[in-house]
């Protein structure tokens, strides 16, 4: 092997074989540097990426809609800072996707850019999409009024008429999806609503029959919707109510409110059972006289009455009670005749009387009498009946319906 070192040929085959194994490599590292740089930005130079830039489409608008076309695209650029700054900044170009020449059917296509400086590289991503190209289609759809938190409505208070402005929007997307519209609505929220909706803009969605919302164009966007709040009322009789029980020896001669009806407000569907509209209960264990009361009403769940907000209501009472003391007054005595009691001894009566309260509680002995008719009455005992005079409207009865007396001449 020594002899082949000090061989010249043999030194200068050796010398061009490292020579061209040196060759390869450095021309292998450069293009693998070329590659990593169209792939990923210089570690040399600056870069910056650019999120939610928005995507354009250029398209023959008239007769085609186009889907698949990302909204936005992510850009990274590099260059010098200065130059790459600024662009980012400024963002004056345009990523697109140029589908003019197109027709109908799935095509892959390649994000591209408008002019950038020079110096300016710049990777969008994503670099390639698949659109969708369809025939372009428009329809007018009525539009529908929807209600959201309708349950909050006071009570009383519910949805009447309702119209949009205007009544009906185009809608423009590729014939297959127009014909899986459904239906094409405005939501009203209905929380806090007291008096009618009068134009408030809403926005217009559109929906297949799963309910799935549909992705299309809309013209107009929104819409004014007004809405009639209703707070339907009927007239119904008031009915008194009582609990408890009058103390003893009263009854109970009347009780009447002082309007026979009152107008009672709720929801069609609440009022279509309602007859007539309760008070709150007056408790008779506290009436001891005749007179005025206001009580609350006491409406079915979901009505009210506002006005008025009580009822006065009279209470007339029936009161019996006792009256002692009353004389019996002898009549039609013949002159010659003298009268004693045998039974009462006394002379005196007790008369039981019934009538109104406010009258009988006032009433006194001097107000009754208690009368035996003498005329013709031999001597002898006898028992004569009783006659009570009483004032009008007023009942009396007497403890006993006669007295056993003696008569007899002088």
């Amino acid at each position: 092997m020594d002899n082949w070192f000090k061989s010249r040929w043999f030194v200068r085959a050796i010398s061009l074989a490292f020579a061209i194994a040196l060759y390869v490599f450095v021309q292998v590292e450069i293009d693998q540097y070329q590659n990593d740089s169209r792939i990923f930005p210089n570690t040399g130079a600056d870069v910056q990426t650019v999120e939610n830039v928005p995507v354009n489409i250029r398209i023959d608008e008239e007769n085609y809609v186009v889907s698949g076309v990302p909204e936005v695209a992510s850009v990274t650029l590099e260059g010098t800072t200065g130059t790459i700054t600024a662009t980012a900044r400024q963002q004056n170009f345009d990523i697109f996707v140029d589908l003019e020449g197109l027709g109908e059917g799935t095509h892959t296509v390649t994000l591209e850019h408008t002019d950038i400086p020079d110096d300016v590289s710049m990777y969008i991503e994503p670099k390639t999409i698949e659109v969708t190209i369809e025939e372009r289609a428009s329809e007018e759809f009525d539009v529908n009024v929807d209600y959201i938190n309708a349950g909050e409505l006071p009570d009383g208070l519910e949805i009447g008429e309702s119209q949009s402005d205007p009544g009906q929007v185009t809608i423009t997307s590729s014939r297959e999806v127009i014909e899986q519209i459904a239906i094409v609505k405005v939501y009203v929220d209905m929380a806090g609503v007291t008096e009618p909706i009068d134009s408030r803009e809403v926005p217009v969605n559109v929906y297949d029959a799963g309910g799935n919302e549909l992705n299309v164009r809309v013209e107009p966007e929104n819409v004014n919707v007004s809405v009639d709040i209703n707070n339907p009322s009927k007239d119904v009789p008031v009915n008194v109510q009582i609990s408890g029980e009058l103390p003893d020896d009263y009854s109970l001669s009347s009780i009447t409110p002082n309007v026979d009806e009152v107008e009672i407000f709720g929801t069609s569907d609440v009022l279509q059972g309602i007859e007539e509209v309760s008070t709150e209960e007056i408790d008779l264990a506290n009436v001891t006289e005749s007179g005025t009361v206001d009580v609350g009403f006491n409406p079915p769940d979901g009505a009210n009455v506002p006005d008025p907000e009580t009822v006065e209501v009279t209470v007339q009472l029936e009161q019996t009670r006792s009256i002692e003391g009353i004389p019996i007054d002898v009549e039609n005595l013949d002159g010659g005749q003298d009268i004693s009691f045998v039974e009462p001894e006394n002379e005196e009566m007790t008369l039981t009387v019934t009538g109104a309260q406010a009258e009988v509680s006032e009433l006194t002995a001097d107000d009754f009498r208690a009368v035996i008719d003498a005329e013709g009455l031999e001597d002898g005992e006898h028992d004569i009946p009783i006659t009570i005079e009483s004032p009008e409207n007023v009942e009396a009865e007497g403890e006993f319906e006669q007295v056993t007396a003696e008569i007899s001449s002088e």
